[in-house]
């Protein structure tokens, strides 16, 4: 039985031949797209549950597939970048992926990222405030929709379930630890760098100002804490 369906969508003939036997060898079943055009025929084409996409690609590069499939997708999306700059990976965050990966990479640390970004946090039931107000966001826990100023602002699979753990645990300093393998697994545990991009991101979708965040406030040397407001919808 297949362990999950992956898209791997990367200029490069030798990549593309060595993931898809790479992640074939793991128990996935791959299909690969040379370009951001031919993934996105895939995609209306069949259903997969990941997507490995390389950002610098010619013609329709990565950011801008990333941007196209998650406008319409909550397909799981990481992203393969080869610098590793915070520019690049923000730049991958705003585009909608779930995560990013710097090649060169080891094929422990990309089957752990997999792992990750397909693991889903199943929702505990009528656990928590099922709507939330944050000021002028407006969050619906049911149907995954955050709302800021009237517009629809979309949040990313990972960054809804990271905004749902801090929900369920209001007013407490939360370790990095715990934030990590809660919502990405077990394989997490040290990467506060890496959580921190994803607090920006965060942070940038829901606080009113974004530098100066009444929300999800950082607990030096420990974590982050979740300021619960009064009243909730």
């Amino acid at each position: 039985m297949s362990a999950g369906r992956i898209l791997v969508v990367d200029d490069d003939p030798q990549i593309r031949r060595v993931m898809k036997m790479t992640l074939s060898n793991a128990g996935y079943e791959v299909q690969d797209a040379r370009t951001g055009e031919e993934a996105q025929e895939l995609l209306r084409e069949s259903k997969y549950d990941l997507m490995l996409l390389d950002m610098n690609m010619p013609g329709l590069g990565g950011l801008e597939t990333c941007k196209a499939v998650r406008a319409a997708s909550d397909l799981a999306i990481i992203m393969l970048t080869v610098r590793n700059t915070e520019q690049d990976k923000v730049a991958a965050l705003d585009a909608g992926a779930d995560d990013f990966i710097t090649k060169p990479f080891s094929t422990p640390e990309l089957l752990a990222r997999i792992r990750a970004a397909l693991r889903r946090v199943p929702a505990p039931p009528n656990a928590g405030p099922q709507r939330l107000a944050l000021g002028k966001v407006e969050v619906d826990f049911q149907t995954r929709r955050v709302v800021a100023g009237g517009k629809e602002v979309r949040l990313t699979p990972k960054e809804f379930e990271l905004l749902r753990y801090f929900v369920l645990h209001p007013n407490r300093a939360i370790p990095h630890r715990e934030l990590l393998q809660a919502v990405w697994g077990p394989d997490y545990g040290d990467q506060s760098e890496y959580l921190r991009v994803f607090i920006k991101q965060l942070r940038r979708k829901i606080e009113l100002t974004p530098d100066k965040p009444q929300h999800i406030l950082t607990e030096p040397w420990v974590g982050y804490r979740f300021r619960m407001p009064e009243s909730s919808l």
